[in-house]
């Protein structure tokens, strides 16, 4: 575990802007029409509709995604009673997790009150703003009282998150663990060593699972629970064990099955874990110190199954999984409540989760290559992007079949959808790809198949449904890396090129390549040895139709694939020069940039192609394209050369295509700026329109652009590099491209396959 200091700490938070979350305006505000609109007098037509409807209040303001976290500071993580105000910088650590992992917007509020029938009057007086309330660090046994009054007298979902939070998680990895060992949890011997609000709701939920009330023992600071002590609050009398044989935690875990420690550090030694049964279930969920450390339970006993609540060790116990997507299911059906039957439907998506395949993201994240269900992962990871889809489904679902939402859902696959794109990961545009992909998949050649990532992602795109991959490279080492990866090849199809057996491929590939290039010096020996490279070999197998699409670029040289492009592919006949395209997904839309690879310094003629290609492309995706001819200037105030070029390649474009919308030079800022651009060059041939595509002067400032935006907003997705005006579907990724990065270009290059193959038919049918 990373250590974190106290000068570390205190600079994160009071650096910049202080605090860690901030409110954001989600409509227009510039001018003054936008603000009558947003406040007087506009404002006054939502109010009388609420007034008539109160639910459309759900329609007409934030509070159908807004949650308020509130505390009075009585238990502040392991800090105890350090009161309301110094909360607060936990409650906006968890409107931030609210933020990253829901999508929801949360308002941190402290109230300093610890009586908790005036605590529960302030929090119900302010209930209306909210769609949800998130109780958060509040001591037992008052926490108990205000969650169950709230979610008596409150019409919107109430819960206490470290009581059901810690609960959900915690039961479902339970579930999964006794999976592992083979246990039945009916029969599990359990001992819960803690009897605060987590214990206890915890203890609820493994009953609710299928665990024996007959077979768990509770531990609170003065030992076991039972039915002969004297000093029990009623949430305590409900857990007491009749035994009398048992007294003490080392007595209690003697041949249990479970441990489950949501108390204090270092109170479960070695010998207390060897005296536990066979293949024992250890959960020591104290924090910051574990109830026994990682490396002393396994030591102790090497068939445990343990989970803790730190990062760096397997099946961490966190809060993160559950309650964002739980809130985010019980807000997008305006439930009423969170009631048993969302929990549960959580727990068990979340137990579901950990037995599919991880998500390379997940992989990436932790180092590792191959997380598998079982005893080191049985519990999902807080990065997994499945959670927010998985989990707020089941709990939606949950919550209309109980009968405590107020909006139904018809599409659950759209609303899964909708979640993706909430959070950036997935947009409409890769939806609409992969969607186009798979209703026509394409055999690809994955030229650098030997590559972990590429490898990854022909298996993806292969699970997709997007393509039929074709791995080129030795058959031996990719089997190797598939076993080492745990990835299924099985189905796929391996070239080794340079396998005798191909030997009668290459030289006809060398014949063909020769005939089609004798005029420039081609011999058929030349010819035949550059079969033995990957990149000549995969695009003759496209070039001869034996496959549909080709993928390179991983750790080839941009220049070398370029040279080899135009010698077996050649460039569309209606072109001089071909180019690439970035697409730019952002909050604002989708950006096409070009050229982003080829063209290193454009000439007049070679611009007029690349605004060609990108326009064309554009609507390729389905776009109309609104282009902008990008320069350091505006339409004429520099003569430069460099802006020279720009306007003439603009000057033909418009003459060409009178009904494109194409203008330029313009500076990026009056591109991108519709309002600044329309008042100060009202007769440019963009007005009133947002440019969505951009043709920049060099290969520098495209690449820069891109790159820019792609390190600077972490929300932004990158899709290219895509080829603009090849014979044949040929594309290129970028170096260091992620698994994702490359089955976006495999789904474009699925579909460029398939509309090249419609092309054709149509011109033979002609």
């Amino acid at each position: 575990m990373v250590k974190i200091s106290k000068e570390a700490a205190l600079e994160y938070h009071e650096a910049g802007r202080p605090g860690k979350i901030e409110v954001k305006p989600t409509k227009a505000y510039r001018t003054q029409t936008d603000l009558s609109l947003a406040y007087s007098p506009g404002v006054a037509y939502p109010c009388l509709e609420i007034q008539q409807n109160p639910d459309d209040a759900y329609r007409y303001t934030d509070k159908g995604n807004l949650v308020a976290v509130i505390s009075n500071g009585t238990a502040v993580l392991g800090l105890g009673d350090i009161g309301a105000m110094s909360g607060k910088p936990v409650m906006e650590g968890k409107g931030l997790l609210f933020k990253i992992y829901g999508g929801i917007d949360v308002f941190d509020i402290e109230v300093a009150e610890k009586d908790p029938e005036k605590f529960c009057e302030a929090v119900e007086k302010i209930a209306p703003t909210f769609g949800g309330i998130n109780l958060e660090d509040i001591k037992a046994p008052e926490c108990f009282y205000i969650e169950e009054r709230l979610k008596r007298t409150l019409d919107i979902p109430v819960m206490h998150d470290d009581q059901h939070g810690t609960a959900i998680i915690s039961a479902a990895g339970l579930k999964n663990a006794l999976e592992v060992n083979g246990k039945d949890i009916s029969k599990v011997k359990i001992v819960v060593n803690g009897a605060g609000a987590a214990a206890i709701s915890c203890t609820k939920l493994y009953m609710a699972i299928g665990a024996s009330k007959e077979n768990i023992v509770m531990l609170d600071s003065k030992g076991v629970i039972s039915t002969s002590r004297t000093d029990l609050n009623e949430q305590k009398k409900f857990f007491a064990t009749t035994r009398t044989d048992i007294h003490t935690l080392e007595e209690a875990v003697k041949d249990a099955d479970v441990f489950v420690g949501l108390s204090k550090g270092n109170v479960l030694s070695k010998d207390m874990v060897k005296s536990m049964a066979k293949d024992p279930v250890i959960f020591a969920l104290a924090n910051p110190v574990p109830e026994i450390s990682y490396e002393d339970a396994m030591e102790a006993r090497p068939d445990t199954l343990m989970s803790t609540g730190r990062t760096d060790y397997p099946n961490q116990i966190n809060n993160v999984i559950g309650f964002p997507y739980i809130f985010r299911g019980a807000l997008d059906v305006h439930a009423t409540a969170i009631n048993e039957e969302m929990k549960l439907a959580a727990v068990h998506a979340i137990a579901d989760l950990a037995k599919q395949p991880v998500p390379d993201v997940v992989n990436d994240v932790y180092k590792v290559n191959n997380l598998t269900f079982g005893r080191n992962y049985f519990i999902p990871k807080p990065v997994d992007p499945r959670l927010i889809t998985e989990v707020s489904a089941a709990v939606a679902k949950a919550a209309i079949e109980s009968g405590v939402a107020r909006r139904n859902i018809e599409d659950w696959d759209e609303y899964k959808r909708s979640l993706s794109v909430l959070l950036g990961q997935e947009t409409k545009l890769t939806q609409k790809l992969y969607a186009t992909a798979a209703a026509h998949p394409q055999r690809i050649v994955f030229a650098e198949a030997i590559h972990p990532t590429m490898l990854k992602a022909a298996v993806q795109a292969k699970a997709e449904g997007i393509c039929q991959p074709i791995l080129l490279g030795n058959d031996e080492v990719i089997q190797k890396l598939a076993t080492q990866l745990d990835l299924n090849i099985d189905g796929i199809e391996i070239v080794n090129l340079r396998h005798p057996s191909e030997q009668e491929r290459r030289e006809r590939y060398a014949q063909i390549l020769t005939q089609k290039r004798q005029r420039e010096g081609y011999t058929f020996q030349e010819a035949n040895d550059k079969m033995f490279e990957r990149n000549y070999f995969g695009m003759m197998m496209v070039e001869t139709g034996e496959a549909d699409a080709f993928i390179t670029g991983l750790y080839t040289k941009y220049s070398n694939t370029v040279k080899v492009v135009k010698e077996v592919i050649g460039i569309r006949p209606q072109y001089k020069h071909f180019g690439a395209m970035h697409i730019i997904n952002s909050a604002r839309g989708t950006l096409y940039i070009a050229d982003t690879l080829v063209n290193e310094n454009p000439d007049t003629e070679t611009l007029i192609d690349i605004a060609k290609l990108a326009s064309k492309s554009v609507k390729f995706f389905n776009e109309n394209p609104v282009v902008a001819m990008v320069s350091h200037s505006n339409f004429g105030s520099s003569q430069s050369d460099g802006a020279l070029k720009v306007k003439r390649a603009t000057e033909y474009m418009q003459e060409k295509y009178p009904d494109l919308p194409i203008d330029g030079e313009l500076q990026i800022g009056f591109a991108l700026d519709r309002e600044l651009r329309d008042e100060q060059y009202p007769f440019t041939r963009l007005h009133g329109k947002d440019v969505n595509t951009l043709v920049f002067p060099n290969l520098t400032s495209a690449r820069s652009s891109y790159k820019m935006l792609q390190m600077l907003d972490a929300d932004v997705e990158i899709i290219g590099p895509i080829q603009m005006g090849l014979n044949k579907p040929i594309h290129f990724v970028d170096f260091g491209a992620t698994v994702r990065d490359i089955v976006n270009i495999v789904a474009v290059a699925a579909i460029d396959a398939y509309v090249d193959k419609v092309k054709k038919s149509i011109e033979v049918n002609e």
